[in-house]
Protein backbone atom coordinates (compact mmCIF):
# COMPACT_ATOMS: atom_id res chain seq x y z
CA UNK A 1 0.00 0.00 0.00
CA UNK A 2 2.79 2.44 0.87
CA UNK A 3 4.30 1.86 -2.70
CA UNK A 4 1.42 2.05 -4.71
CA UNK A 5 0.86 5.23 -2.23
CA UNK A 6 4.64 6.54 -2.77
CA UNK A 7 4.10 6.10 -6.82
CA UNK A 8 0.67 7.88 -6.61
CA UNK A 9 2.95 10.88 -5.32
CA UNK A 10 5.45 10.60 -7.96
CA UNK A 11 2.89 10.38 -10.83
CA UNK A 12 1.55 13.77 -9.22
CA UNK A 13 4.66 15.49 -8.94
CA UNK A 14 5.52 14.37 -12.62
CA UNK A 15 2.29 15.57 -13.87
CA UNK A 16 2.93 18.98 -12.00
CA UNK A 17 6.44 19.12 -14.20
CA UNK A 18 4.46 18.82 -16.91
CA UNK A 19 2.07 21.66 -16.27
CA UNK A 20 4.32 24.06 -14.70
CA UNK A 21 7.60 23.88 -16.99
CA UNK A 22 6.36 22.53 -20.34
CA UNK A 23 7.18 19.69 -20.52
CA UNK A 24 6.02 16.86 -22.86
CA UNK A 25 6.45 13.65 -21.45
CA UNK A 26 7.39 12.54 -17.91
CA UNK A 27 7.34 8.90 -17.68
CA UNK A 28 8.38 7.08 -14.07
CA UNK A 29 9.32 4.11 -14.33
CA UNK A 30 10.53 1.17 -12.23
CA UNK A 31 11.13 1.13 -8.99
CA UNK A 32 11.20 4.45 -7.83
CA UNK A 33 13.71 5.42 -10.45
CA UNK A 34 11.98 8.67 -12.53
CA UNK A 35 13.65 8.81 -16.39
CA UNK A 36 12.52 11.89 -18.53
CA UNK A 37 12.70 13.01 -21.70
CA UNK A 38 12.04 16.48 -21.46
CA UNK A 39 11.68 19.64 -23.86
CA UNK A 40 10.43 22.56 -21.69
CA UNK A 41 9.35 25.80 -23.38
CA UNK A 42 11.85 27.82 -21.10
CA UNK A 43 15.48 27.71 -19.50
CA UNK A 44 13.94 29.09 -16.37
CA UNK A 45 10.91 26.65 -15.87
CA UNK A 46 13.72 23.82 -16.83
CA UNK A 47 15.52 24.17 -14.29
CA UNK A 48 12.31 23.92 -12.02
CA UNK A 49 11.18 20.66 -13.91
CA UNK A 50 14.62 19.07 -12.96
CA UNK A 51 14.29 19.65 -9.70
CA UNK A 52 10.30 18.34 -8.86
CA UNK A 53 11.25 15.13 -11.39
CA UNK A 54 14.22 14.74 -8.67
CA UNK A 55 11.89 14.82 -5.65
CA UNK A 56 9.35 12.87 -7.87
CA UNK A 57 12.42 10.48 -8.06
CA UNK A 58 12.66 10.74 -4.99
CA UNK A 59 9.30 9.93 -3.31
CA UNK A 60 8.30 7.16 -6.01
CA UNK A 61 11.29 4.89 -3.86
CA UNK A 62 9.63 5.50 -1.08
CA UNK A 63 12.70 5.70 0.32
CA UNK A 64 14.48 8.57 2.78
CA UNK A 65 17.57 10.85 2.38
CA UNK A 66 20.92 8.02 3.20
CA UNK A 67 23.95 8.76 4.77
CA UNK A 68 26.38 9.85 2.75
CA UNK A 69 23.94 11.21 0.05
CA UNK A 70 26.26 14.16 -1.62
CA UNK A 71 24.90 17.64 -1.72
CA UNK A 72 24.06 19.30 -4.84
CA UNK A 73 26.03 21.77 -5.67
CA UNK A 74 24.34 24.56 -7.09
CA UNK A 75 26.05 27.98 -9.06
CA UNK A 76 26.39 31.09 -7.30
CA UNK A 77 25.35 29.37 -4.03
CA UNK A 78 27.06 29.79 -0.85
CA UNK A 79 28.51 26.37 -1.01
CA UNK A 80 32.07 25.68 -1.13
CA UNK A 81 33.36 24.05 -3.88
CA UNK A 82 36.05 22.76 -1.86
CA UNK A 83 33.93 20.71 -0.26
CA UNK A 84 32.50 19.99 3.42
CA UNK A 85 35.28 22.28 5.43
CA UNK A 86 36.96 19.97 8.76
CA UNK A 87 35.39 21.64 11.79
CA UNK A 88 33.30 23.25 10.52
CA UNK A 89 30.11 22.04 12.99
CA UNK A 90 30.84 23.70 16.05
CA UNK A 91 28.67 26.82 15.30
CA UNK A 92 32.17 29.30 15.37
CA UNK A 93 31.86 32.80 13.94
CA UNK A 94 28.56 32.81 12.14
CA UNK A 95 27.14 35.69 14.22
CA UNK A 96 27.66 39.39 13.43
CA UNK A 97 30.12 41.29 15.52
CA UNK A 98 27.58 43.37 17.66
CA UNK A 99 24.56 41.70 16.27
CA UNK A 100 21.18 42.52 18.12
CA UNK A 101 19.19 45.85 18.23
CA UNK A 102 17.60 47.68 21.04
CA UNK A 103 14.80 48.80 23.11
CA UNK A 104 13.17 51.51 23.75
CA UNK A 105 13.23 51.97 28.13
CA UNK A 106 10.49 53.34 30.42
CA UNK A 107 10.42 57.57 30.35
CA UNK A 108 12.10 59.50 32.23
CA UNK A 109 15.62 61.21 32.14
CA UNK A 110 17.46 58.21 33.50
CA UNK A 111 16.29 55.26 31.99
CA UNK A 112 18.86 53.54 29.60
CA UNK A 113 17.62 53.21 26.44
CA UNK A 114 20.20 50.56 24.84
CA UNK A 115 19.35 46.76 25.63
CA UNK A 116 20.37 43.48 24.10
CA UNK A 117 17.62 41.91 22.29
CA UNK A 118 18.81 38.54 23.54
CA UNK A 119 17.10 39.46 26.86
CA UNK A 120 13.74 38.70 24.63
CA UNK A 121 15.04 36.19 22.75
CA UNK A 122 17.21 33.23 22.58
CA UNK A 123 20.43 33.60 20.40
CA UNK A 124 19.57 32.20 16.71
CA UNK A 125 20.31 28.55 16.22
CA UNK A 126 22.52 27.98 13.00
CA UNK A 127 22.39 24.68 11.94
CA UNK A 128 25.88 22.80 10.69
CA UNK A 129 26.04 22.58 7.03
CA UNK A 130 25.01 19.35 5.57
CA UNK A 131 28.13 16.81 5.30
CA UNK A 132 29.04 14.93 1.90
CA UNK A 133 31.29 12.74 3.27
CA UNK A 134 28.88 9.97 5.02
CA UNK A 135 29.63 6.46 4.75
CA UNK A 136 30.76 5.23 1.15
CA UNK A 137 31.92 2.19 -0.48
CA UNK A 138 35.71 2.21 -1.05
CA UNK A 139 36.98 4.22 -4.16
CA UNK A 140 38.32 0.99 -6.72
CA UNK A 141 41.90 1.63 -7.94
CA UNK A 142 42.58 4.10 -11.39
CA UNK A 143 43.30 1.96 -13.92
CA UNK A 144 44.70 3.77 -16.88
CA UNK A 145 43.18 3.58 -20.19
CA UNK A 146 45.48 1.28 -22.11
CA UNK A 147 42.88 0.41 -25.25
CA UNK A 148 45.23 -1.45 -27.88
CA UNK A 149 44.76 -2.19 -31.24
CA UNK A 150 45.85 -4.39 -33.92
CA UNK A 151 49.68 -5.83 -33.97
CA UNK A 152 52.59 -4.38 -32.37
CA UNK A 153 56.30 -4.92 -32.68
CA UNK A 154 59.29 -3.75 -30.03
CA UNK A 155 60.78 -1.09 -32.48
CA UNK A 156 64.62 -0.51 -32.92
CA UNK A 157 66.30 2.11 -30.20
CA UNK A 158 65.12 3.68 -27.20
CA UNK A 159 62.29 5.04 -26.87
CA UNK A 160 61.59 8.57 -28.14
CA UNK A 161 60.82 11.23 -25.62
CA UNK A 162 59.52 13.76 -27.75
CA UNK A 163 61.06 17.04 -29.28
CA UNK A 164 63.27 19.04 -27.03
CA UNK A 165 61.14 21.82 -26.71
CA UNK A 166 58.22 20.04 -25.58
CA UNK A 167 56.06 20.39 -23.02
CA UNK A 168 57.09 18.25 -19.90
CA UNK A 169 55.66 17.02 -17.16
CA UNK A 170 56.72 19.50 -14.77
CA UNK A 171 55.91 22.44 -16.73
CA UNK A 172 52.19 20.86 -17.47
CA UNK A 173 51.56 21.05 -13.62
CA UNK A 174 52.72 24.80 -13.65
CA UNK A 175 50.00 25.73 -16.36
CA UNK A 176 47.51 23.33 -14.81
CA UNK A 177 48.10 25.55 -11.58
CA UNK A 178 47.27 28.91 -13.25
CA UNK A 179 44.86 27.89 -16.37
CA UNK A 180 42.85 25.04 -15.32
CA UNK A 181 39.55 26.79 -14.88
CA UNK A 182 37.96 24.29 -12.22
CA UNK A 183 41.23 25.16 -9.87
CA UNK A 184 40.81 28.75 -11.02
CA UNK A 185 37.37 28.80 -9.83
CA UNK A 186 38.40 27.15 -6.13
CA UNK A 187 40.88 29.95 -5.71
CA UNK A 188 38.55 32.34 -5.11
CA UNK A 189 37.22 30.35 -1.88
CA UNK A 190 40.41 31.35 -0.12
CA UNK A 191 39.95 35.03 -0.44
CA UNK A 192 36.33 34.10 0.70
CA UNK A 193 37.78 32.90 3.50
CA UNK A 194 39.27 36.08 4.07
CA UNK A 195 36.79 37.99 3.76
CA UNK A 196 35.10 35.95 6.60
CA UNK A 197 37.95 36.53 9.09
CA UNK A 198 37.56 39.91 8.08
CA UNK A 199 33.88 40.23 9.42
CA UNK A 200 34.84 38.28 12.00
CA UNK A 201 37.12 40.70 13.37
CA UNK A 202 35.19 43.56 12.86
CA UNK A 203 34.46 45.90 16.57
CA UNK A 204 30.56 46.36 16.89
CA UNK A 205 28.94 49.69 15.77
CA UNK A 206 27.94 52.41 18.21
CA UNK A 207 24.54 52.96 18.18
CA UNK A 208 22.65 56.44 18.19
CA UNK A 209 19.35 56.72 19.41
CA UNK A 210 17.24 60.33 19.55
CA UNK A 211 13.83 60.51 21.43
CA UNK A 212 11.31 63.08 22.32
CA UNK A 213 9.73 62.49 26.09
CA UNK A 214 6.30 63.68 27.96
CA UNK A 215 4.64 65.08 24.88
CA UNK A 216 0.94 66.11 25.38
CA UNK A 217 -1.85 65.66 23.68
CA UNK A 218 -2.72 69.19 23.21
CA UNK A 219 -0.91 70.86 25.94
CA UNK A 220 -0.15 71.45 29.50
CA UNK A 221 -1.80 73.50 31.69
CA UNK A 222 -2.95 73.82 35.35
CA UNK A 223 -5.80 71.39 34.91
CA UNK A 224 -3.71 68.78 33.05
CA UNK A 225 -0.28 69.45 34.79
CA UNK A 226 2.38 67.53 32.96
CA UNK A 227 6.02 67.55 31.40
CA UNK A 228 8.03 69.47 30.75
CA UNK A 229 8.81 67.88 27.25
CA UNK A 230 12.26 66.03 27.38
CA UNK A 231 14.14 65.45 24.36
CA UNK A 232 17.02 62.94 24.90
CA UNK A 233 20.18 61.93 22.08
CA UNK A 234 21.56 58.29 23.64
CA UNK A 235 25.18 56.72 22.35
CA UNK A 236 24.43 52.96 23.20
CA UNK A 237 27.88 51.13 23.02
CA UNK A 238 28.29 47.10 23.35
CA UNK A 239 31.17 46.10 25.50
CA UNK A 240 32.65 42.82 24.40
CA UNK A 241 33.62 41.84 28.33
CA UNK A 242 34.30 38.34 27.32
CA UNK A 243 36.16 38.92 24.15
CA UNK A 244 33.89 37.22 21.72
CA UNK A 245 35.36 39.14 18.69
CA UNK A 246 38.99 37.94 19.73
CA UNK A 247 37.88 34.00 19.93
CA UNK A 248 35.74 34.95 16.54
CA UNK A 249 38.52 36.12 14.56
CA UNK A 250 40.39 33.06 16.32
CA UNK A 251 37.94 30.84 14.61
CA UNK A 252 38.18 32.49 10.84
CA UNK A 253 41.75 32.24 11.02
CA UNK A 254 41.67 29.00 11.84
CA UNK A 255 39.01 28.30 9.36
CA UNK A 256 41.07 30.03 6.14
CA UNK A 257 44.15 27.42 7.55
CA UNK A 258 41.23 24.41 6.56
CA UNK A 259 40.48 26.32 3.43
CA UNK A 260 43.88 26.80 2.26
CA UNK A 261 44.78 23.27 2.78
CA UNK A 262 41.47 21.89 1.29
CA UNK A 263 42.75 23.93 -2.04
CA UNK A 264 45.95 22.27 -2.03
CA UNK A 265 44.26 19.12 -1.82
CA UNK A 266 42.17 19.68 -4.79
CA UNK A 267 45.34 20.86 -6.55
CA UNK A 268 46.45 17.39 -5.68
CA UNK A 269 43.77 15.39 -7.36
CA UNK A 270 43.50 17.79 -10.25
CA UNK A 271 47.40 17.21 -10.71
CA UNK A 272 46.75 13.38 -10.46
CA UNK A 273 44.09 13.73 -13.20
CA UNK A 274 46.79 15.66 -14.76
CA UNK A 275 49.28 12.94 -14.66
CA UNK A 276 47.00 10.57 -16.23
CA UNK A 277 46.24 12.31 -19.15
CA UNK A 278 49.78 13.09 -19.81
CA UNK A 279 50.82 9.57 -19.79
CA UNK A 280 47.67 8.50 -21.60
CA UNK A 281 49.00 10.64 -24.52
CA UNK A 282 52.96 9.33 -24.30
CA UNK A 283 51.27 5.92 -23.98
CA UNK A 284 49.36 6.75 -27.10
CA UNK A 285 52.34 8.03 -28.85
CA UNK A 286 54.09 4.91 -27.61
CA UNK A 287 51.43 2.73 -29.46
CA UNK A 288 52.06 4.80 -32.30
CA UNK A 289 56.01 3.45 -32.67
CA UNK A 290 54.91 -0.17 -31.58
CA UNK A 291 52.26 -0.33 -34.33
CA UNK A 292 54.74 1.52 -37.05
CA UNK A 293 57.08 -1.19 -36.39
CA UNK A 294 54.55 -3.50 -36.62
CA UNK A 295 53.88 -2.77 -40.15
CA UNK A 296 57.26 -2.84 -41.27
CA UNK A 297 57.80 -5.89 -40.05
CA UNK A 298 54.12 -7.33 -41.73
CA UNK A 299 56.13 -5.84 -44.77
CA UNK A 300 59.28 -7.64 -44.63
CA UNK A 301 57.52 -10.89 -44.27
CA UNK A 302 54.68 -10.50 -46.81
CA UNK A 303 57.49 -9.81 -49.01
CA UNK A 304 59.77 -12.93 -48.07
CA UNK A 305 56.01 -15.15 -48.34
CA UNK A 306 55.81 -13.52 -52.00
CA UNK A 307 59.22 -14.28 -53.00
CA UNK A 308 58.25 -17.89 -51.73
CA UNK A 309 55.46 -18.04 -53.70
CA UNK A 310 57.31 -17.17 -56.79
CA UNK A 311 59.67 -20.22 -55.72
CA UNK A 312 56.32 -22.37 -55.49
CA UNK A 313 57.66 -22.94 -51.75
CA UNK A 314 54.35 -20.99 -50.15
CA UNK A 315 50.76 -21.05 -51.74
CA UNK A 316 48.45 -18.25 -52.61
CA UNK A 317 46.10 -18.45 -49.88
CA UNK A 318 49.68 -17.97 -47.31
CA UNK A 319 50.00 -14.90 -48.97
CA UNK A 320 46.44 -13.97 -48.63
CA UNK A 321 47.24 -14.71 -44.63
CA UNK A 322 50.12 -12.42 -44.34
CA UNK A 323 48.56 -9.81 -46.86
CA UNK A 324 45.58 -9.87 -44.03
CA UNK A 325 47.55 -9.69 -41.31
CA UNK A 326 49.71 -6.46 -42.63
CA UNK A 327 46.17 -4.86 -42.95
CA UNK A 328 45.30 -5.42 -40.09
CA UNK A 329 48.58 -3.92 -38.58
CA UNK A 330 47.92 -1.29 -40.88
CA UNK A 331 44.74 -0.42 -39.16
CA UNK A 332 46.19 -0.86 -35.55
CA UNK A 333 48.61 1.90 -36.44
CA UNK A 334 45.39 4.25 -37.94
CA UNK A 335 43.66 3.37 -35.09
CA UNK A 336 46.29 4.50 -32.58
CA UNK A 337 47.24 7.65 -34.48
CA UNK A 338 43.54 8.21 -33.86
CA UNK A 339 43.77 7.95 -30.19
CA UNK A 340 47.10 9.72 -29.96
CA UNK A 341 44.72 13.17 -31.16
CA UNK A 342 42.11 12.16 -28.88
CA UNK A 343 44.65 12.05 -25.25
CA UNK A 344 46.33 15.25 -26.52
CA UNK A 345 42.76 16.65 -26.51
CA UNK A 346 41.45 15.90 -23.44
CA UNK A 347 45.08 16.89 -22.51
CA UNK A 348 44.78 19.88 -23.69
CA UNK A 349 40.93 20.40 -22.38
CA UNK A 350 43.04 20.74 -18.13
CA UNK A 351 45.29 22.69 -19.46
CA UNK A 352 42.71 25.32 -20.70
CA UNK A 353 45.01 25.40 -24.45
CA UNK A 354 42.86 26.51 -27.37
CA UNK A 355 41.66 24.26 -29.97
CA UNK A 356 43.84 24.98 -32.76
CA UNK A 357 46.87 24.33 -30.05
CA UNK A 358 45.46 20.55 -28.88
CA UNK A 359 46.39 19.15 -32.15
CA UNK A 360 50.46 20.52 -32.22
CA UNK A 361 50.74 19.47 -28.92
CA UNK A 362 54.15 17.97 -28.00
CA UNK A 363 55.00 16.22 -24.92
CA UNK A 364 58.80 15.62 -23.82
CA UNK A 365 58.94 12.49 -21.65
CA UNK A 366 59.19 8.39 -21.71
CA UNK A 367 56.94 5.75 -20.15
CA UNK A 368 60.21 3.80 -18.90
CA UNK A 369 60.91 3.90 -15.49
CA UNK A 370 64.58 5.21 -15.08
CA UNK A 371 63.91 6.93 -11.80
CA UNK A 372 65.96 5.06 -8.41
CA UNK A 373 63.62 3.63 -6.76
CA UNK A 374 61.42 5.61 -3.73
CA UNK A 375 62.08 5.38 0.22
CA UNK A 376 60.81 2.41 2.05
CA UNK A 377 57.00 2.25 2.62
CA UNK A 378 57.20 3.15 6.58
CA UNK A 379 59.00 6.98 5.67
CA UNK A 380 56.37 6.95 2.92
CA UNK A 381 53.83 6.82 5.25
CA UNK A 382 55.13 8.80 7.99
CA UNK A 383 55.50 11.69 5.18
CA UNK A 384 51.57 11.40 3.26
CA UNK A 385 50.58 11.48 7.41
CA UNK A 386 52.45 14.63 7.62
CA UNK A 387 52.13 16.32 4.98
CA UNK A 388 49.05 14.95 2.88
CA UNK A 389 47.14 18.24 2.20
CA UNK A 390 43.36 16.64 3.12
CA UNK A 391 45.18 15.37 6.03
CA UNK A 392 46.30 18.32 7.20
CA UNK A 393 43.36 19.46 6.57
CA UNK A 394 41.52 17.47 9.04
CA UNK A 395 44.23 18.03 11.60
CA UNK A 396 43.54 21.83 10.95
CA UNK A 397 39.78 21.02 11.09
CA UNK A 398 40.92 19.69 15.06
CA UNK A 399 42.50 23.22 15.62
CA UNK A 400 39.34 25.31 14.47
CA UNK A 401 37.14 23.02 16.24
CA UNK A 402 38.87 23.68 19.75
CA UNK A 403 38.10 27.42 18.84
CA UNK A 404 34.62 27.23 18.22
CA UNK A 405 34.57 25.89 22.36
CA UNK A 406 36.33 28.63 23.12
CA UNK A 407 33.95 30.85 21.07
CA UNK A 408 31.13 29.40 22.74
CA UNK A 409 32.09 29.65 26.11
CA UNK A 410 32.29 33.40 25.61
CA UNK A 411 29.16 33.47 24.05
CA UNK A 412 27.60 32.55 26.90
CA UNK A 413 27.36 35.92 28.37
CA UNK A 414 25.99 38.45 25.98
CA UNK A 415 27.71 42.05 25.45
CA UNK A 416 27.13 44.99 28.21
CA UNK A 417 25.75 47.63 26.67
CA UNK A 418 27.11 50.94 27.94
CA UNK A 419 24.99 54.03 27.86
CA UNK A 420 25.89 57.52 27.66
CA UNK A 421 23.18 60.09 27.19
CA UNK A 422 25.46 63.70 26.51
CA UNK A 423 22.42 66.14 25.66
CA UNK A 424 18.91 65.99 27.32
CA UNK A 425 16.93 69.04 27.02
CA UNK A 426 14.10 69.76 28.18
CA UNK A 427 11.71 72.47 27.71
CA UNK A 428 10.45 74.50 30.61
CA UNK A 429 9.21 77.59 28.12
CA UNK A 430 5.38 76.76 28.26
CA UNK A 431 5.58 77.46 31.73
CA UNK A 432 7.64 80.15 31.86
CA UNK A 433 10.55 78.97 33.44
CA UNK A 434 14.48 78.49 31.69
CA UNK A 435 14.45 75.19 30.16
CA UNK A 436 17.71 73.12 31.22
CA UNK A 437 20.00 70.32 29.67
CA UNK A 438 21.78 67.51 31.52
CA UNK A 439 23.61 64.47 30.59
CA UNK A 440 23.29 60.84 31.43
CA UNK A 441 25.41 57.64 31.82
CA UNK A 442 23.78 53.80 32.00
CA UNK A 443 24.70 50.16 31.55
CA UNK A 444 22.18 47.41 30.51
CA UNK A 445 23.35 44.19 30.84
CA UNK A 446 21.55 40.26 30.99
CA UNK A 447 21.37 38.14 33.59
CA UNK A 448 22.69 34.80 32.43
CA UNK A 449 19.64 32.77 34.23
CA UNK A 450 18.26 30.66 32.14
CA UNK A 451 20.56 30.55 28.69
CA UNK A 452 24.07 30.59 28.83
CA UNK A 453 24.49 28.31 25.71
CA UNK A 454 24.67 25.28 27.58
CA UNK A 455 23.58 23.64 23.81
CA UNK A 456 25.80 25.54 21.65
CA UNK A 457 28.65 24.88 24.27
CA UNK A 458 28.12 21.28 23.91
CA UNK A 459 27.57 21.31 20.40
CA UNK A 460 31.08 22.43 19.98
CA UNK A 461 32.42 20.14 22.31
CA UNK A 462 30.95 17.31 20.37
CA UNK A 463 32.14 18.43 16.87
CA UNK A 464 36.17 18.24 18.10
CA UNK A 465 35.29 14.89 18.97
CA UNK A 466 33.67 14.11 15.75
CA UNK A 467 36.43 16.03 14.13
CA UNK A 468 39.07 13.80 15.63
CA UNK A 469 37.53 10.81 14.67
CA UNK A 470 37.40 12.04 10.99
CA UNK A 471 41.42 12.43 11.54
CA UNK A 472 41.97 9.12 12.72
CA UNK A 473 39.84 7.98 9.40
CA UNK A 474 41.95 10.43 7.29
CA UNK A 475 45.18 9.35 8.68
CA UNK A 476 44.20 5.28 8.29
CA UNK A 477 42.69 6.08 4.33
CA UNK A 478 46.50 7.93 3.48
CA UNK A 479 48.12 4.94 4.82
CA UNK A 480 46.34 2.22 2.83
CA UNK A 481 46.43 4.69 -0.06
CA UNK A 482 50.56 4.87 -0.08
CA UNK A 483 50.20 0.56 0.86
CA UNK A 484 48.27 0.19 -2.08
CA UNK A 485 50.53 2.75 -4.50
CA UNK A 486 53.77 1.06 -3.11
CA UNK A 487 52.79 -2.36 -3.50
CA UNK A 488 51.32 -2.13 -7.11
CA UNK A 489 54.82 0.06 -8.04
CA UNK A 490 56.50 -2.99 -6.40
CA UNK A 491 55.11 -5.30 -8.64
CA UNK A 492 54.75 -3.61 -11.43
CA UNK A 493 58.51 -3.07 -11.61
CA UNK A 494 59.28 -6.47 -11.11
CA UNK A 495 56.91 -7.76 -14.10
CA UNK A 496 58.69 -5.41 -16.02
CA UNK A 497 62.20 -6.53 -15.49
CA UNK A 498 61.06 -10.33 -15.86
CA UNK A 499 59.27 -9.60 -19.18
CA UNK A 500 62.09 -7.73 -20.62
CA UNK A 501 64.47 -10.97 -19.53
CA UNK A 502 62.62 -13.56 -20.18
CA UNK A 503 59.23 -13.26 -21.92
CA UNK A 504 60.38 -10.53 -24.72
CA UNK A 505 63.21 -12.63 -25.72
CA UNK A 506 61.62 -16.28 -25.68
CA UNK A 507 58.47 -14.67 -27.70
CA UNK A 508 61.29 -13.20 -30.17
CA UNK A 509 63.24 -16.36 -30.86
CA UNK A 510 60.19 -18.34 -31.04
CA UNK A 511 58.82 -16.28 -33.65
CA UNK A 512 62.24 -15.69 -35.56
CA UNK A 513 62.88 -19.39 -35.62
CA UNK A 514 59.67 -20.23 -36.89
CA UNK A 515 59.84 -17.64 -39.81
CA UNK A 516 63.02 -19.35 -41.09
CA UNK A 517 61.88 -22.66 -40.72
CA UNK A 518 59.07 -21.06 -43.13
CA UNK A 519 60.64 -20.05 -45.38
CA UNK A 520 62.63 -23.12 -45.38
CA UNK A 521 59.45 -24.74 -46.41
CA UNK A 522 59.48 -27.08 -43.49
CA UNK A 523 56.20 -25.58 -41.13
CA UNK A 524 53.34 -23.70 -42.87
CA UNK A 525 52.17 -19.64 -42.72
CA UNK A 526 49.60 -21.06 -40.02
CA UNK A 527 52.65 -21.96 -37.42
CA UNK A 528 53.89 -18.74 -38.63
CA UNK A 529 50.82 -16.90 -37.54
CA UNK A 530 50.50 -18.74 -34.29
CA UNK A 531 54.22 -17.76 -33.36
CA UNK A 532 53.70 -14.11 -34.64
CA UNK A 533 50.31 -13.67 -32.26
CA UNK A 534 52.30 -15.00 -29.32
CA UNK A 535 54.82 -12.69 -29.84
CA UNK A 536 52.51 -9.71 -30.56
CA UNK A 537 50.63 -10.72 -26.69
CA UNK A 538 53.86 -10.90 -25.21
CA UNK A 539 54.51 -7.10 -26.91
CA UNK A 540 51.30 -6.11 -25.28
CA UNK A 541 51.76 -7.08 -21.74
CA UNK A 542 54.74 -6.00 -21.87
CA UNK A 543 53.53 -2.06 -23.03
CA UNK A 544 50.62 -2.60 -20.45
CA UNK A 545 53.27 -3.29 -17.78
CA UNK A 546 54.88 -0.37 -18.47
CA UNK A 547 52.02 1.90 -18.60
CA UNK A 548 51.11 0.34 -15.62
CA UNK A 549 53.95 0.85 -13.79
CA UNK A 550 53.89 4.91 -14.80
CA UNK A 551 50.93 4.92 -13.64
CA UNK A 552 51.95 3.25 -9.89
CA UNK A 553 54.81 5.67 -10.04
CA UNK A 554 52.11 8.86 -10.19
CA UNK A 555 50.00 7.09 -8.07
CA UNK A 556 52.25 7.01 -5.28
CA UNK A 557 53.20 10.78 -5.59
CA UNK A 558 49.41 11.36 -5.72
CA UNK A 559 49.45 8.98 -1.87
CA UNK A 560 51.91 10.14 -0.44
CA UNK A 561 51.26 13.78 -1.65
CA UNK A 562 54.58 14.84 -3.00
CA UNK A 563 56.81 14.81 -5.71
CA UNK A 564 58.50 11.38 -4.96
CA UNK A 565 59.13 10.15 -8.62
CA UNK A 566 59.41 11.85 -11.73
Amino acid sequence: MRRAATRVEAARLAAQVESDAGVEAVDVVGEGAARMRIRTRGTARAVGAIWIALAAARVASGQAPTIGTPTLMLPGSNMSLLGPVPGEGGGSFLVAPGRGGILGGRPGANAPRGIPTSISMPPEYEPAPPSTLGITAPRPARIGAQALYGTLALPDGPEFEGPPDGMTLDAAIDRLVVANLDLLAKQYEIPIARADLLNASLRANPIVYADSQLVPYGAYNRARPGGPIQYDVNINYPLDVTRKRQARAASAASAERVVEALYQDSARLAIDSLQHAFVAVLAARLTVAYAEASVVGHDKVLDATRKLYKLDVATRPDVNRIAIQRRNAALGLDDARTRLQKTRGYLATLLNLPPDQANRLELRGAIQDVAPPPPDLATLTKLAIAERPDVVAHRLGVTRADNDVTLARRNAYPDIFLLYQPYTFQNNAPFGLKSSTSWDLGVTATMPVFNRNQGGIERARLNVAQTGTQLADMERLAAVEVETAYREYDVTRRLIAQIKEFTLPAAARLRDDTFQLFTRGELNVLNYLDAEREYNVAVKFYLDTLIRHRLAMLALDTAVGARILP
